[in-house]
């Protein structure tokens, strides 16, 4: 009887820690505390009911190049939902993620998408409308570092492309527009979360460059009433993508859980929470629904104009690229 008994509490015991609550830590870019808060309750409370097993799922945010940085580094991440591919491309230059990881996932596993505006003080005092007013004197233009900040690497290419399209690919006056925008910047924040604080908190700029989601947070609940959103003429598409960790989930054995968070956010409800937090979603019904928070606007895309991520950062972003020539002629 004692055999038995106690086979019973070994089998008990195995199956408690087979059903042990698990916990995920999502590695992901500034402006997405709010959305991915909300994500993770309604995720927790579905994987739970569909496995009975419980789980946790922990963020770290900031910039998005600093923070494929810190992955690179050593922080655990299990999933990254970054500001931009080339960040991803990074970790999976390690060897941490698989190198096919864009096709893991619908949409090159972007599931919503973003652009690029301006936010400025309530009543445009400065007449702000597109991106060469903010290369004019004495206007103050807010907008993170793009050497730590995914964000400010879409603020700088959708200028720089608006005024590639404008010239027909002349690239001395895209690069004097960029500067000119840039000797008007006062400072650079390391992330744009840090930016609009900047904007809205420390009242420095009479411009924030931002993406769509923060611009029309910032609007609606974080100042309302004080601040406009302006829709250049044309800006950028902005593909903020997602990826599991390959080494560490299956170091960690969370492979199957971090999967069902990242396609979570494909699923009806995912992208329910995506619009609600204006990021554009890539399900057509779900943007059907809520197409009237989103104004139209005219777009290009990386690949079009920069020929993808990869070029765009050797050529802008590298040392000794066009961004340190810019800022090299700034001082």
């Amino acid at each position: 009887m004692n055999k038995i008994f106690g086979a019973i509490l070994v089998a008990l015991a195995t199956a408690a820690a087979s059903a042990k609550d698990i916990s995920l830590l999502n590695v992901s870019y500034d402006p997405t505390r709010e959305l991915y808060d909300e994500v993770n309750k309604l995720f927790a409370a579905e994987y739970k009911g569909k496995s009975g097993q419980g789980i946790t799922i922990r963020q770290s945010h900031g910039g998005s190049g600093k923070q494929a940085r810190s992955v690179i580094d050593g922080l655990e991440a299990d999933v990254v939902t970054l500001a931009l591919a080339y960040d991803i491309d990074a970790i999976a230059e390690r060897k941490l993620i698989d190198k096919g990881w864009q096709k893991e996932l619908p949409n090159n596993s972007c599931p919503y998408t973003s652009t690029i505006v301006f936010l400025v003080r309530k009543g445009n005092p400065k007449r702000i409308k597109d991106w060469d007013d903010l290369a004019k004197p004495g206007i103050g233009v807010v907008t993170p570092n793009p050497k730590t900040s995914g964000g400010a690497r879409w603020n700088y290419l959708a200028a720089y492309g608006f005024e590639l399209k404008r010239s027909n690919g002349n690239e001395q006056k895209a690069q004097e527009l960029v500067g000119k925008i840039i000797a008007n910047v006062p400072v650079f924040d390391t992330g744009a979360r840090g930016a609009t604080v900047t904007f809205l908190q420390r009242n420095i700029g009479d411009v924030l460059i931002a993406w769509e989601n923060e611009a029309l947070l910032a609007a609606e609940t974080m100042a309302k009433g004080q601040v406009e959103i302006i829709y250049p003429s044309l800006t950028i598409l902005a593909e903020p993508p997602v990826a599991i960790v390959d080494r560490n989930v299956k170091r960690r054995k969370t492979e199957q859980a971090a999967t069902e968070y990242l396609k979570f956010l494909y699923s009806p409800s995912g992208q329910v929470v995506v619009a609600k937090h204006y990021f554009r979603p890539q399900d057509k019904n779900v943007a059907e629904k809520h197409k009237a928070k989103f104004a139209a606007v005219k777009t290009f895309t990386v690949d079009e104009v920069f020929g993808g991520w990869a070029k765009a950062h050797q050529v802008h972003f590298a040392e000794g690229g066009t961004f340190d020539k810019i800022q090299t002629r700034k001082k």
